[in-house]
């Protein structure tokens, strides 16, 4: 698969850096390089990339005004780049992928390559769905009618690795790995990672889209838990019970959910 990316600057010493650093991602193909927003615009609805590495401040068109000129056609997957951090929140709302400090590190770049990946995968595999069922939909309507919707499938490229959290006006990149349990609390939640609480706005069914059902799972109509890192199961009164996590922290499963506690005693 390969990623078709247009890099947008001002500084043209900053679209050699960045251009160098690609180099070493051979899925990564550099189709044209900006200078200033209104061309990284006609560039962009000309071309039509993958991904767009963007510059916020430059003369005349910003990178926000960038993303905001292009709400009429389909966007690419955006990446900002700064060297000041006081724009992370803007870019996280404009959904973009990620946000890079300059001078770009190797090792962030390879991390924000991944997450692009993973997001163009699974807006492949959505499309190439969609196709299949048109297809279908034409010669065997009994069969596309039974097909899954794609966005449903629970293929693991679908479930995000790193979560941003946009918490107290910081920015906190989570690592789902460590992520222990999650809390609702009408459409917010408290994730628990070993160290850390953050609240993140969110609805629970919005959120339980993103994580890989494999692992995390609903033990109660307001709690997700990391089955990786349930220790110890302890059974209570009519039907419930308890799961006993690394932390220590104590998490009840109602009646309703017990069938979760199933594989750890299979």
């Amino acid at each position: 698969m390969t990623i078709r990316t247009i890099l947008v600057d001002d500084e043209p010493l900053a679209i050699q850096g960045l251009q160098l650093r690609l180099e070493a991602h051979e899925d990564v193909e550099i189709i044209e390089t900006c200078t200033n927003g209104r061309e990284a615009i006609r560039a962009i609805k000309t071309h039509k990339p993958d991904l767009v590495f963007l510059d916020i401040q430059m003369p005349g068109f910003d990178g926000f005004s960038v993303v905001q000129g292009l709400m009429e056609v389909e966007p690419p997957l955006f990446v900002f780049v700064t060297a000041y951090s006081d724009h992370a929140l803007r870019a996280f709302e404009a959904d973009a992928v990620d946000y890079l400090m300059k001078p770009v590190e190797n090792e962030r770049l390879a991390d924000t390559l991944d997450r692009v990946r993973q997001r163009l995968a699974e807006k492949r595999s959505i499309e190439e769905a969609g196709r299949l069922k048109e297809a279908l939909a034409e010669h065997a309507p009994e069969a596309a009618e039974a097909m899954p919707d794609a966005t449903d499938a629970p293929a693991s490229s679908r479930f995000e690795k790193l979560i941003n959290i946009k918490d107290r006006g910081q920015i906190f990149r989570v690592d789902v790995d460590t992520i222990e349990r999650i809390d609702a609390a009408g459409d917010y939640m408290c994730i628990y990672t070993g160290d850390n609480t953050l609240i993140l706005r969110e609805t629970m069914k919005d959120l339980e889209k993103r994580l890989d059902p494999r692992r995390f799972q609903r033990v109660h109509r307001s709690t997700i838990v990391n089955l990786d890192l349930v220790k110890q199961v302890k059974p209570h009164t009519n039907g419930e019970c308890f799961l006993v996590l690394d932390s220590g922290a104590q998490v009840k499963v109602s009646r309703s959910y017990r069938d979760v506690v199933a594989r750890f005693v299979h």
